[in-house]
């Protein structure tokens, strides 16, 4: 599997690298930035299986960049990581097509969503 991780927090990059590690079998190809507009470059090049993108970011946040990588890609697979339980941010989410949107200080429901 490969998966992009897209968070400025690389405490939270390490965090969310060792929960899907440890819920795999297969090896992991990870994949990482700080920031949207990166995220979009390397969606392009790489095509990864996943990608786990915080919202509130520096550059580009991650609702942009999800549009923009979704219209180039429809069928990427998004999921949403977020400390923000907002219905605003669900609401965005769901027009997204996001996979799911898991919440920082509850990351357990990532695996399920990665199989």
């Amino acid at each position: 599997m490969k998966l992009l991780i897209v968070d400025d927090h690389s405490d939270m990059r390490k965090t969310l690298r060792t929960i899907v590690q440890a819920g795999e079998t297969s090896p992991v190809d990870f994949i990482e930035c700080d920031n949207g507009e990166e995220a979009i470059r390397l969606f392009n090049i790489h095509h990864p299986d996943f990608v786990l993108m915080d919202i509130q970011l520096g550059r580009m946040d991650g609702f942009t960049a999800s549009e923009q990588i979704s219209k180039l890609h429809p069928d990427a697979r998004i999921i949403f990581v977020t400390s923000h339980q907002s219905p605003s941010f669900r609401n965005r989410a769901m027009k997204l097509n996001a996979i799911g949107m898991v919440l920082k200080d509850n990351l357990t429901e990532l695996t399920a969503l990665l199989h």
